[in-house]
C-alpha cells in the first residue's frame, strides 16, 4: 500500500487499479488454501468427534453389558442366598419338629417302662407275698407236727428234772 495516494479530503487513498486487481488476485490464491486448510481441518475435527462418539457409544454400551450383567449375578446371588434361607429355615423346622416327636416317644417309653416296671413290682410283691403265705403254712404244718412230736416224746418220757430255784 505504500503505492496509494492520499486524497485531499479524508482519510481515503487512491490505489492503481492495476495493482488492485494484483493483490485481489493474490488474495484469491492465497485464501483458497487457507480455507481448504481450515475445511480440511474442520473434517478432520468432525472425523475425530464422530471416531469419539463411537468409541463413547461403545464403552457407554460396553459399561451398561457389565452392568446388567453384574446386576444379574446380583440378583442370582440374592436368589440363591434367601434361597439358602429358606432352607435353612425348613431344616430348622424339621429338626424342630423332629426333636419334639423324638422327646415325646422317649417320654412315651419311660412312661411304658415305669409302668411295666410298677406292674413287675406289683407281680412281684403278690408272688412274694403268696410264697411267703405258703412257706408259713409248711412252717406252720411242720411246727405242729414237730410239736406233736415233742408231746408224744415227752408223754412217754421222765419228766425232767426241776431246777431249783
Amino acid at each position: 500500500m505504500g503505492e496509494a495516494r492520499r486524497l485531499p479530503i479524508g482519510s481515503g487513498v487512491v490505489i492503481d487499479r492495476r495493482r488492485l486487481l494484483d493483490l485481489i488476485d493474490q488474495m484469491r490464491v492465497a485464501v483458497p488454501s487457507e480455507v481448504r486448510e481450515a475445511q480440511e481441518i474442520l473434517v478432520q475435527r468432525q472425523e475425530f468427534l464422530a471416531k469419539a462418539q463411537e468409541e463413547a457409544g461403545a464403552i457407554i454400551a460396553d459399561a451398561e453389558r457389565r452392568l446388567e450383567e453384574r446386576l444379574q449375578e446380583n440378583e442370582v446371588v440374592k436368589a440363591a442366598a434367601e434361597r439358602g434361607r429358606e432352607l435353612l429355615r425348613d431344616a430348622e423346622d424339621r429338626i424342630s419338629t423332629m426333636i419334639k416327636q423324638a422327646e415325646e416317644e422317649a417320654r412315651e417309653r419311660r412312661d411304658q417302662a415305669e409302668r411295666a416296671a410298677s406292674e413287675q413290682m406289683v407281680e412281684a410283691d403278690r408272688y412274694a407275698l403268696e410264697t411267703l403265705k405258703k412257706l408259713e403254712n409248711q412252717l406252720g404244718a411242720f411246727l405242729s407236727s414237730v410239736r406233736a412230736g415233742i408231746d408224744s416224746l415227752e408223754g412217754t418220757a421222765e419228766p425232767p428234772p426241776e431246777e431249783s430255784e
